[in-house]
């Protein structure tokens, strides 16, 4: 099975550590055997107007690839904007959170640009052979517009080879922390004030302020090699989000060990539902100062491995593979619905041709031919789109 995967999150070399959880599901995918080629649609670098010339890299795919799903990765106006596109075979669209939810906690313009973004969404999903959500709780964000049999709910997957349980002291050596003092990790998402940094360090000045030694470490820019040193040595991960989906540093810190201590956002109750020694507390730096004191009371590791293979990112790499199907033959069962003629696309704005950015990157993912996927990382074959002279 060919599957065109498109996405506005994915490392680069200006960005190492962004949509690492994207190139974690293409590598499952293509470990089991599906082929996948890879749209990066660089926002970040190239701006917002990049999704505008998404169409063209999307066609010449399709010419060179023929898919036989198209795999949006996120919503937004990336998502809107592929679903522009007539001739496409089905399409499967997955939904993180922000793109559902929104951004409550920016400015007046981003919020502006947040609520559009969700509107595209909508629009988009209402559109889509197959919606994939990485929580229960995002179902109700989409609306009454999408029957249930096209939904999937189906969180981002974790290599478990990768996060494993490492050395405390080792670890901590590694980095130089401090071994008598309670090491706290926080998930700092390039300083998203949805990740509440402030609710954060209240909690840990909290903490020493009764008596607890304690030193907040912030995983950010951290290259993803080097992630599973800092869980190791951390002795908690501190999740205090406004909003999340399914956060996949909640399943990194468990396969590797660590208890986790969180607000109550998105799927993390269920998380951690059997995790002995993680606890879920209030937004309030008392609470959360509190759970963390239990956790440096008990010093223990959790060890939940077992339960975390069914979200391992080969375990979702076949449920996804298992919704492809299911869309396919869906699809090929029912009347062929006829494309938008060009005048009733006039849900988003079109934009100047001389504002144009360069276009977009493509990569090529083929199987590892010396290993079933695992121990090695996939080689892309990279192809620039550049604009004709």
């Amino acid at each position: 099975m060919r599957i065109l995967a498109i996405t506005n999150m994915y490392p680069s070399a200006v960005w190492p550590t962004s949509g690492v959880f994207v190139r974690q599901q293409i590598e499952g995918l293509t470990a089991i055997g599906l082929k996948v080629r890879v749209v990066f649609v660089d926002r970040l670098q190239k701006g917002p107007w990049v999704y505008y010339r998404l169409g063209q890299a999307v066609r010449r795919a399709m010419e060179e690839f023929a898919p036989g799903v198209v795999h949006v990765m996120y919503g937004g106006v990336m998502a809107a904007q592929v679903m522009r596109e007539p001739g496409l075979p089905p399409v499967v669209l997955t939904f993180h959170g922000s793109d559902l939810l929104g951004e409550n906690f920016s400015g007046l313009f981003r919020k502006v640009v947040s609520h559009y973004g969700v509107l595209c969404s909508r629009r988009a999903a209402r559109r889509a052979q197959g919606v994939v959500v990485v929580a229960r709780h995002l179902i109700r964000a989409l609306g009454n517009a999408i029957s249930p049999e096209r939904i999937q709910v189906i969180p981002n997957g974790v290599n478990l080879d990768h996060f494993k349980p490492l050395d405390h002291g080792v670890c901590q050596g590694r980095l130089g922390w401090e071994p008598g003092r309670f090491q706290v990790l926080f998930a700092d998402n390039n300083g998203n004030p949805a990740k509440r940094p402030g609710l954060a360090r209240a909690a840990v000045e909290s903490l020493e302020a009764n008596g607890t030694p304690a030193r907040l470490h912030f995983l950010s820019g951290v290259p993803y090699a080097e992630v599973p040193v800092w869980m190791g040595a951390s002795d908690a991960l501190l999740l205090t989000s406004s909003q999340e989906g399914s956060p996949t540093v909640v399943k990194e810190a468990l396969a590797c060990g660590v208890p986790v201590v969180s607000v109550d956002v998105g799927d993390v109750a269920g998380q951690l539902a059997a995790a002995q020694g993680c606890y879920l507390a209030k937004a309030e730096p008392g609470d959360l100062a509190l759970k963390l004191e239990r956790v440096f009371e008990h010093r223990q590791r959790v060890d939940c491995r077992a339960r975390l293979k069914e979200v391992c990112h080969i375990a979702v790499a076949h449920r996804l593979e298992d919704f492809y199907r299911e869309v396919l033959s869906a699809h090929q069962t029912s009347p062929l619905a006829l494309p938008p003629s060009l005048d009733q696309r006039q849900d988003l704005p079109k934009l100047a041709g001389a504002c144009l950015p360069e276009p977009f990157e493509e990569r090529h993912f083929r199987r590892h031919h010396d290993c079933p996927g695992l121990a090695h990382p996939l080689q892309p074959q990279a192809v620039v789109f550049r604009r004709p002279r």
